[in-house]
């Protein structure tokens, strides 16, 4: 360059060149934003239009000194290391060099020739000079790219070409146009600043829409579309490079919509932008966490098995402390489904449905973390099937609901019913409840089968009340459904529905529903009792839990569990069970049922221990409205009947 024609200052079209070095300037330092897949991946800098104009109108000297003074302004704006700059610079130099060796040869100007006034005949030369500016530039940091990546140069070429082509023609257009219209002053120049915003305006507008594309409004996550990318690309390094992964961690709120009902829908919102803000504190970035809709959420882990697995472990821990919205003050439980390829799945599509298998399951067994097997695979058709039929059943009456006596171990009068779900499939048969009513639970259906049976049960008793009969009535409640807020109102509006006194209402828990949430339950169940209602703890002593929760929740009724009476009379063990567990509840003023009553000796043994009610087969099975019916009205004519005990 130091052979290059410096004619006078007064030769020169100074300021044209000095607009010309400023666009350079500010091009280089506000690049363009450039999206790849509806992802805002990169810039672009538009520095190069107006340097393509100064390689013509300034010379090769000025256009290379130009374009290093911006690229060196960019660099120290941007701290970026001395290595950086030097290659950044290097690179646009040999760019710039390039397109004038281009220019040169098409219009047999001299290389090292001085600043020109561009005519309309170089045009052409000039366009295809700055193709090969733009070629070199991009071939420069392919090389580099490809390395990094363990791409092929052509395969990052080649990607490369697809997202920025259109822009760099449109700019090398306007450099073009910046060029031949140089001689005209610097006025004329300014014509091209509304074209060169509208350009950075579309750029934008293009990034913003890319943003919305690809990420969830309310959380600012990605979403399905962008989960889906991600793991196509972390699968095709790993196949080039035989490493493990990608993995996927699926996560699921649990119980969100009771919050949504309860609370509504922008309280739900907002927790569940804390949900993602958690999520994403725990991996540090957020660029792996995504929204996937609802209350599931996923997050991509560049590694293997083992290290998914502690992922998994982190979010969830990451959710345990309670979250304040306003005055509320909300504990957030989840369950989580974890796959890794390329073991559970070598591609996208299976990896995604095999972690969803795996937090089906681990909603399922309660686990909170479950990592897929192949034999989670066995039932899933079955169990889908099996819901499928089940929503349907809710619709077409193929529920019902039957009713066993609970009967006074003294007078042998039934003083009470238990409401127990019934499904009569009408090519399956009969289905039992511990088939069907884990899948309610975790489907969302369990709401509605509770309501269900309520309202049955509810209808029931109206009508043996209204031919006189006062008894009470007990209905199951799900661990599921014990931790919704919305429970005390349905029971309440049910009660009204039918006219039914609070008291007459026996609500059924079990130790585990108890302890699964418990600072939602005391909620629920604290509102219930206000109610009025009673509440009852079925299967008692199988739980393995601190008795501490009997002086929390002050129930008001223990169920001693049929696995202890049925056996008490052959196992000493079972019989110190029972005794303990009959004191207990006298102490705490407390009623007491056993279940499981089989035959007489074991009626007589828990009615000489203490125990006033009783439930089995050997007191009554369950049976239909009209047969409970039936029965109470047999034992008002007994008890009604001169000289009957």
């Amino acid at each position: 360059m130091v052979g290059t024609a410096w004619p006078p200052a007064t030769h020169v079209v100074v300021w044209p060149v000095v607009f010309l070095a400023v666009a350079a300037l500010v091009g280089e330092v506000k690049p363009l934003p450039i999206t790849r897949d509806d992802e805002p991946v990169e810039t672009m800098s538009t520095s190069g239009p107006f340097v393509l104009a100064l390689v013509a109108v300034g010379g090769v000297g000025i256009a290379v000194l130009i374009q290093a003074l911006a690229s060196l302004t960019d660099d120290l704006l941007h701290r970026r290391s001395v290595t950086k700059s030097a290659f950044n610079t290097a690179q646009y130099t040999l760019s710039v060099l390039a397109a004038r060796m281009v220019f040169s040869w098409l219009t047999g100007i001299p290389f090292f020739a001085g600043p020109l006034t561009v005519e309309l005949q170089h045009l052409g030369p000039l366009l295809a000079a700055g193709v090969a500016m733009v070629l070199v530039n991009r071939l420069l940091v392919a090389v580099v790219v490809a390395i990094v990546t363990s791409q092929s140069v052509w395969t990052t070429v080649r990607d490369d070409a697809r997202f920025v082509t259109a822009t760099h023609v449109v700019l090398l257009c306007i450099g073009a146009v910046a060029a031949i219209v140089a001689g005209d002053g610097v006025a004329v120049l300014f014509l091209l600043i509304p074209p060169v915003i509208a350009v950075y305006l579309t750029a934008a507008a293009a990034v913003r829409h890319a943003h919305q594309a690809s990420h969830d409004p309310l959380t600012g996550l990605g979403n399905r579309d962008r989960l889906s990318r991600g793991l196509d690309s972390l699968h095709a390094v790993a196949q080039r490079t035989h490493a493990g992964g990608p993995g996927l961690v699926l996560i699921d709120l649990d119980h969100f919509k009771d919050i949504n009902d309860t609370l509504g829908h922008p309280v739900g919102d907002l927790l569940l932008q804390q949900v993602a803000e958690r999520l994403s504190t725990a991996l540090d970035d957020e660029d792996l966490v995504h929204r996937l809709g609802g209350d599931e959420f996923a997050v991509i882990v560049d590694g293997d098995l083992v290290e998914t697995q502690l992922v998994a472990h982190a979010l969830l821990a990451s959710l345990e402390a309670p979250m304040r919205i306003g005055e509320l003050e909300l504990l957030v439980r989840a369950s989580a489904g974890v796959a890794c390829a390329p073991h559970h799945g070598a591609d996208t599509e299976t990896l995604m449905k095999n972690a969803d298998i795996a937090l089906y399951q681990a909603k399922l067994e309660r686990d909170r973390i479950s990592t897929y097997s192949a034999l989670f695979d066995v039932n899933t058709v079955e169990r889908l099937q099996l819901l499928a039929d089940l929503r349907a059943a809710l619709d077409t009456g193929q529920l019902g609901v039957a009713f066993q006596p609970q009967v006074d171990l003294a007078t042998r009068q039934t003083v009470g019913v238990e409401a127990l779900i019934r499904w009569e499939h009408p090519t399956r048969g009969p289905v039992a409840p511990d088939d069907f009513i884990p899948l309610a639970e975790n489907s969302g259906l369990i709401a509605e089968l509770t309501a269900y049976v309520l309202d049955t049960a509810l209808r029931a008793l109206a009508g043996w009340r209204e031919e006189g009969h006062d008894l009470r009535m007990a209905v199951n409640l799900s661990a599921r459904h014990l931790s919704d807020l919305a429970l005390p109102r349905q029971v309440h509006d049910a009660l009204t529905r039918h006219h039914i006194p609070p008291g007459a209402l026996v609500l059924e828990v079990t130790e585990t529903g108890i302890l699964a949430d418990p600072a939602r339950v005391d909620v629920v169940i604290a509102a219930l009792r206000r109610l009025g209602v009673a509440i009852a703890v079925d299967d008692y002593g199988t739980g393995h839990a601190s008795l501490s929760y009997l002086k929390r929740l002050e129930v008001d009724e223990l169920k001693v569990d049929r696995s202890f009476v049925s056996d008490m009379g052959r196992d000493h063990h079972d019989f110190i069970i029972v005794r303990s567990t009959i004191a207990l509840a006298r102490d705490l003023g407390l009623r007491v049922i056993a279940e499981g009553i089989e035959d007489e000796g074991t009626a007589l043994t828990l009615r000489g221990l203490g125990c006033g009610v009783g439930q089995g087969y050997h007191l009554g099975r369950p049976t239909t409205p009209e047969l409970i019916q039936v029965r109470m009205d047999d034992e008002r004519r007994v008890t009604t009947t001169p000289g009957s005990p």
